[in-house]
């Protein structure tokens, strides 16, 4: 699923609590094949000789996503995104084997907060390991997250819409053949100030090892 542009992003997060404006406040804002086989020509002048058996298959440690509204438990849930639902709403997926996401927000106040929690499985450790790379490539200014998955990348970007600020974390990780993305953002609609860096990125590395765990723990 492409992730929008954060404008649009922010805007279809914030239809849900768009029913501030009755109030008079008026919310103007708010991410295979298997590779071929080599082919076996025989051998003209051999005789009775057992083929080694092929190695050129990719292992798949994963073949499926874990249910992703159980990716992070019901504390993280009430500390990241206070007033939510803590059971999540799954968004639909045209293959769920391939693809899921979960999302949670809630406006608390003025405090408003937005979690998504995806799961990605590719085909093989490289597939993986590729987009996790060109993923992170369109992500500069960010920074790697030890001992979280094979590989983890976390960045925060702070964006201004009709004076209003929201500061977005996106942290991917890639564990063997699938990938976590978890984006974790927040606005203040009284100050129309943003919640601090550090809130905001310590959050979705929060989220990241719960989901990350949580894929560990399907196998």
């Amino acid at each position: 699923m492409r992730s929008l542009p954060l404008p649009l992003a922010l805007t279809a997060r914030l239809l849900p609590v768009a029913v501030l404006a009755s109030a008079g406040w008026a919310l103007t804002s708010g991410p295979f094949g298997a590779t071929p086989t080599a082919e076996h020509k025989p051998t003209p002048k051999a005789t009775d000789t057992a083929s080694a058996p092929s190695t050129s298959a990719a292992t798949k440690t994963y073949t499926a996503s874990p249910a992703p509204c159980g990716g992070v438990p019901e504390a993280t849930v009430k500390s990241l995104v206070p007033g939510a639902k803590t059971a999540g709403q799954e968004i639909a997926s045209t293959d769920k084997s391939v693809r899921r996401t979960c999302s949670w927000n809630a406006l608390k106040g003025f405090d408003y907060r937005w979690l998504d929690v995806s799961y990605e499985i590719k085909a093989s450790d490289e597939a993986a390991q590729k987009s996790y790379k060109d993923r992170i490539a369109d992500k500069s200014g960010g920074g790697a997250v030890p001992g979280l998955g094979d590989t983890a990348y976390s960045v925060v970007n702070l964006t201004t819409e009709d004076k209003q600020q929201t500061r977005e974390g996106v942290v991917m990780a890639r564990v063997s053949n699938a990938l976590v993305v978890i984006t974790y953002n927040g606005s203040d609609f009284e100050t129309k100030k943003a919640p601090g860096t550090d809130e905001i990125n310590k959050g979705a590395i929060k989220a990241a090892k719960d989901a990350v765990a949580a894929l560990e723990k399907s196998q």
